[in-house]
């Protein structure tokens, strides 16, 4: 049989992979800090230093796209915007560090800062950062975090512990489908002293929902091609025995 079916199945593999990124990246159009995923398909064999008629095709996550999107004012004083290209340090459910961009923070039940997903924000020194109950809670423009006991107006607000922002310039990161940056190999990042955040607003996810929809359009389409390629394969396949037959 002709090799081509090969191919095409290769191609519809990809377009199949890209579809999930694409879905995966339209999902999160509303999540604070969310950086898309990009895709690539590259061809999986040369010949002679160029690309060849019918490589097969090997589509992945190429990493994620870490363009600064729209801050918008939420007037919670516990929302933060990360300013510049630095990122906050959160602790992974199985241990070490991840990092994002998203700055929904709360208070959980147990009293650690942590974000919308419930992943606990780390502090300079690497552990979590734990809240007083009851008390008053604001985040300075370095991330500090001040607590006041309102039981005692007239006492100043404590700094509690500063977030981990660091810095991800030079390194490399890898997106996981938690949709969270990691370094590769368990490594972390280093702080960035000179991070800003921007307390009361929240970063929105970098995602376009009018491309992304097109992009999936573009898959969909890419997909069907590929399969319209597989019938003609074996249509040709089948008139090539026919004629073999008479003879």
């Amino acid at each position: 049989m002709d090799r081509l079916i090969y191919t095409a199945l290769t191609g519809m593999n990809s377009a199949m992979d890209r579809q999930r990124a694409v879905a995966n990246n339209l999902a999160n159009a509303s999540t604070p800090g969310f950086r898309q995923e990009i895709f690539a398909v590259t061809p999986a064999t040369l010949r002679d230093g160029s690309i060849e008629a019918r490589a097969l095709a090997k589509g992945l996550v190429r990493g994620a796209d870490m363009t600064t999107a729209q801050v918008n004012r939420t007037s919670q004083p516990l929302d933060i915007a990360v300013e510049g290209e630095a990122l906050i340090a959160y602790q992974a459910p199985g241990g070490g560090e991840v990092y994002s961009r998203r700055g929904d923070l709360r208070v959980g039940a147990s009293g650690l800062l942590a974000n919308g997903e419930g992943l606990p924000v780390l502090g300079e020194s690497g552990a979590p950062i734990t809240v007083p109950a009851g008390f008053q809670l604001a985040i300075a423009p370095d991330g500090t975090v001040l607590a006041a006991d309102p039981a005692a107006p007239d006492v100043a607000a404590q700094a509690l512990d500063k977030i981990k922002l660091v810095s991800p310039e030079g390194s490399r990161l890898v997106k996981g489908i938690d949709s969270f940056l990691t370094v590769p190999g368990g490594g972390a990042l280093p702080g960035d002293p000179t991070a800003r955040v921007t307390p009361g607003a929240l970063e929105q996810s970098n995602v376009q929902t009018a491309e992304t929809l097109v992009q999936m359009i573009e898959a969909q389409r890419a997909y069907e091609q590929r399969a319209k390629i597989i019938q003609t394969a074996g249509q040709l396949d089948e008139a090539g025995s026919r004629l073999l037959s008479m003879s």
